[in-house]
């Protein structure tokens, strides 16, 4: 089982199309407040379908939290500039995948304070893998 964590999320319908990921993929999803819509946003609960009876969701008050509880759990941290391709890494039962608000990303401080394990996921330009 893996965590997806999203910090900060501000678009509902992105994350209510992972929290579907999440249902049928048997992932926790975290979310980190504060977020950019209430959780009962019409958009989020059409983007998640029928699945929210299925997942299992954890919602925290603030980073901090969510750090105190699994700040010592293998993190890997999500972010265009990453260091690391994630193909690169060979990843335990267990990771947590920690993205940050759609706008700005994660913050500095917590990319510093994991500097070895942020990771990038490629994106598809115009049909082109972009590495």
């Amino acid at each position: 089982m893996f965590h997806i964590v999203l910090v900060e999320p501000e678009i509902p319908a992105n994350t209510g199309n992972i929290a579907r990921t999440c249902a049928v993929t048997g992932a926790v999803l975290h979310l980190v407040k504060p977020l950019g819509f209430s959780i009962d946003d019409k958009q989020l609960k059409r983007a998640g379908l029928d699945y929210w009876s299925l997942l299992d969701i954890r919602i925290h008050d603030s980073l901090d939290d969510f750090l105190t509880l699994h700040g010592q759990e293998q993190l890997w941290l999500v972010e265009t500039p990453g260091s690391r391709h994630y193909d690169e890494v060979r990843f335990p039962e267990g990771s947590f995948f920690v993205f940050g608000k759609e706008t700005k990303g994660l913050s500095k401080a917590l990319l510093g304070r994991y500097p070895n394990q942020v990771i990038r996921i490629p994106c598809c330009r115009r049909g082109q893998h972009v590495r």
